[in-house]
């Protein structure tokens, strides 16, 4: 079987059900595993690398009152993939390519998979409809077990603890709180979002709403930014006044996190996520504290 991914979280669970060898083709943003990087790429960004925050904004806002993608598909190297199944998403035009930028006319026309999951529920679902159509549904079903494990655990073990009051930021210029999965990720690490809605959408948000939310803990977690990228944007916020209201600047409790790896990818990555964030909020601080 020739699989194409056109979203990295497609890839990361193709690699993970053991089909990597059978992944022929990626996105420009498929980064992990290691060997993803070295696949063909079918996909490019129209925003160039390193692009402030302020200035992807203003990109994708254009885009989108033109109908239009940051994100566009290079039909001659699809073509020439020649896959047997597309994966692909529907849940967010922004973060990657969605199934409807596909060229309409594929010879021979390939299976199209989309992911839509925007809850942990939906992520372990769709990791399952991909095993299911890679022929790996055994394997799929085991790892959607061993990864329901990992998060009962950090429930069993947080349980007793006191539960700190959160703010996660999925962008900071201009302000987003994080929405979807990712507060469910900060209530299974035993914390209590005050913005951010569980399966919803990520929303524009002011600094002067989370001064008035005064969570313990500011989390930083740009959508497709690693921690160090995710710092030195944050520089925004630290320059503002406003910034040493809060009693997360205060105490050192705020965290810029690895956004891209664990909390903006729906996949199985989303459970490391979950794990750091119970040692970030139950022990020792780790490094990147703003």
């Amino acid at each position: 079987m020739r699989i194409v991914s056109l979203v990295p979280a497609a890839t990361e669970i193709a690699f993970a059900l053991g089909s990597g060898d059978d992944v022929v083709a990626v996105t420009h943003d498929c980064d992990y595993p290691e060997a993803a990087r070295a696949l063909p790429r079918v996909t490019r960004s129209t925003i160039p690398a390193g692009t402030s925050s302020r200035d992807i904004d203003v990109a994708v806002r254009a885009a989108a009152a033109e109908g239009d993608s940051t994100f566009h598909v290079d039909a001659s190297a699809l073509a020439d993939a020649r896959p047997d199944i597309l994966l692909g998403q529907t849940l967010c035009r922004v973060c990657a390519v969605t199934v409807s930028q596909l060229p309409s006319v594929m010879d021979p026309s390939p299976e199209i998979l989309p992911l839509d999951g925007d809850s942990i529920a939906g992520i372990f679902d769709d990791i399952e409809r991909v095993g299911e159509a890679i022929g790996r549904a055994r394997e799929a079903a085991s790892f959607v077990a061993s990864l329901r494990e990992r998060i009962d655990r950090v429930r069993e073990r947080v349980a007793g603890l006191p539960h700190p009051t959160v703010v996660a930021l999925e962008w900071v210029d201009p302000l987003f709180s994080a929405g979807h999965w990712v507060p469910e990720q900060v209530a299974a690490a035993g914390g209590v979002e005050l913005i951010g809605r569980a399966n919803a959408r990520s929303k524009e948000i002011s600094l002067d709403d989370v001064v008035a939310a005064d969570p313990d803990y500011v989390l930083i977690l740009p959508c497709g930014f690693d921690a160090q990228r995710a710092a030195r944007e944050s520089r925004v916020l630290i320059a503002d006044e406003r910034w040493t209201q809060l009693r997360a600047v205060r105490d050192g409790h705020v965290l810029t996190l690895d956004g891209n790896a664990y909390f903006s990818r729906p996949g199985p990555r989303v459970v490391d996520g979950i794990e750091q964030l119970a040692s970030a909020l139950h022990g020792k601080v780790p490094a990147g504290v703003v």
